[in-house]
């Protein structure tokens, strides 16, 4: 059977967008984040809160635009969780991928994730999400605590250690991301395929997108 390659196109014009918008800003609330909380200096204090307010506000509103297209087109299906074939794939990333091992997924365009990336999603979705997005709200509007009812309950330096830790989990998601990024029929196909929408995969699993 012939492994030559071909091109399936699989991320669509507005998943990309959303994916380096929100990456961008991602990498920027960190970097404005890490230093408010003393970290290093590089904008200062006050503009990097504010900074990182508009970043927090500007990421919201994409999740709502994104939220809105996935579910329009049908595309939230590609993050439904799956055990099938997780073990297999954690080893490939441990190890096969340095054995120059074969992918034990197959991606299409029905299937563009595989069981660990939706894993990974559900994670950052219920787990991380969650907290840095509640602990972030409580600290922005640290003033209407008492308003609300809620001062005698909240401690800012817990909703801070919260929010920070927060911060070091999308940090290492990051990392893990990019790691798995380049994990692909080359280093570099899947960031060309998030770029271009292009995919390279091997010839014979072109029939699953038929």
């Amino acid at each position: 059977m012939s492994t030559k390659t071909i091109k399936i196109y699989v991320f669509k014009r507005f998943e990309r967008f959303w994916h380096w918008a929100q990456a961008g800003l991602i990498v920027f609330m960190m970097l404005t984040g890490f230093e408010i909380h003393g970290a290093y200096a590089f904008f200062g204090f006050e503009k990097a809160v504010g900074y990182h307010t508009v970043a927090a506000w500007s990421l919201i509103t994409l999740w709502v635009f994104a939220i809105f297209w996935h579910f329009t087109t049908g595309e939230w299906k590609q993050y439904i969780p799956t055990l099938e074939k997780v073990g297999a794939m954690m080893r490939y990333y441990l190890t096969g991928i340095f054995t120059n091992a074969p992918h034990p997924f197959r991606q299409t365009t029905l299937r563009k994730h595989n069981p660990l990336q939706r894993l990974a999603y559900l994670f950052f979705l219920l787990v991380i999400s969650p907290v840095i997005w509640f602990s972030g709200w409580f600290y922005l509007f640290y003033g209407a605590w008492r308003e609300w009812g809620v001062d005698k309950y909240l401690s800012l330096e817990w909703v801070a250690f919260f929010h920070t830790a927060g911060a070091f989990m999308v940090l290492i998601f990051f990392i893990a991301h990019i790691y798995l990024a380049t994990a692909g029929h080359t280093p570099t196909s899947h960031i060309k395929a998030m770029l271009t929408g292009w995919e390279e995969v091997e010839e014979e699993e072109s029939a699953a997108t038929k």
